[in-house]
């Protein structure tokens, strides 16, 4: 594949985020042809220019690059399995979100077929797609990443993890992992305050700037976990950090302890292990080698 075939794109699947990746390509000259299951999504964007694919083999056939973004990895081996042969020669691009278990069992399918293939775990939103703030992490194929990249950067700022092809869903759940902890801690902050007569939204424009300022300490909590030293000094011991004054006030105000439960059940795991005065960074062996 040369970069100039990087200009003819096939997308497969077109729900909110398959239509704005493939929006983005039309709106940026790129010769893009279109399928999805129901052939009415397909209308808006052939009116902005993309063409239509009756199947999904014409769109294959159709692209040299093919990106797909569907519902999960059973979705993309239904599509895809009876197409192996004309995918042969092209890249296919899977932004649809797997594990790294899945995506790595599609690279070898891909490679057995001949296909070259790139993973992608999208970090936006489709809103954000082609604007500042948007990311996608890419594993696998260099070539296919090299070849690509001014076509992927449409979609936001592109990191590649190499040849792995399932680091970048691993980077991606990772992540994911962290907003919806840290979502669900919020809403259990404003089901706390609920009683008291104080809106969600009053609740949010105290705890986005206090939660904002407490991702600086991520740096810090690497530092330590990198160092394996739960004792330097500075850290918040484990005895100090125990919760049982949310659980209580929480219990109080009649709302569900599950979210805190969670962390309260890893902190006192490594104090009943003897690690009481040790950093709070230390949850992370409970984390790693689960009750």
């Amino acid at each position: 594949m040369t970069t100039d075939d990087t200009t003819r794109v096939s997308v497969l699947g077109l729900g909110a985020m398959g239509s704005a990746l493939a929006a983005a390509l039309v709106g940026a000259g790129r010769t893009t042809t279109v399928w999805n299951r129901s052939a009415g999504k397909t209308a808006d964007l052939v009116a902005q220019g993309a063409d239509a694919a009756a199947t999904a083999g014409d769109a294959v056939r159709a692209g040299r690059v093919v990106v797909t973004c569907l519902l999960d990895h059973a979705s993309v081996r239904e599509v895809l399995d009876p197409l192996s042969g004309a995918l042969a020669g092209r890249t296919l691009v899977n932004v649809t979100t797997t594990t790294p278990a899945q995506s790595r069992e599609l690279a070898a399918w891909a490679a057995d077929a001949g296909i070259v293939y790139l993973d992608g775990g999208i970090m936006a939103e489709p809103h954000m797609i082609g604007r500042p703030g948007a990311s996608v992490l890419y594993s696998g194929s260099a070539e296919a990443f090299d070849q690509c990249k001014p076509l992927l950067d449409l979609w936001g700022a592109s990191t590649y993890f190499g040849e792995d092809a399932g680091l970048a869903s691993l980077y991606d759940l990772a992540l994911l992992s962290g907003m919806y902890v840290m979502f669900a801690g919020f809403l259990h902050g404003a089901a706390m305050v609920s009683p008291a007569g104080v809106t969600a939204g009053e609740f949010a424009a105290m705890a986005a700037p206090w939660l904002s300022a407490m991702t600086g300490a991520f740096p810090e909590f690497a530092a330590v976990v990198d160092g394996g030293d739960y004792t330097v000094e500075g850290q918040q011991s484990l005895e100090f950090s125990d919760l049982g004054d949310i659980l209580a006030a929480s219990a109080d105000q009649g709302v569900s302890t599950e979210v805190v439960d969670t962390v309260q059940r890893l902190i006192q795991r490594q104090i009943r292990a003897g690690h009481g005065a040790e950093g709070f960074a230390r949850i992370i062996e409970s984390i790693r080698q689960p009750g």
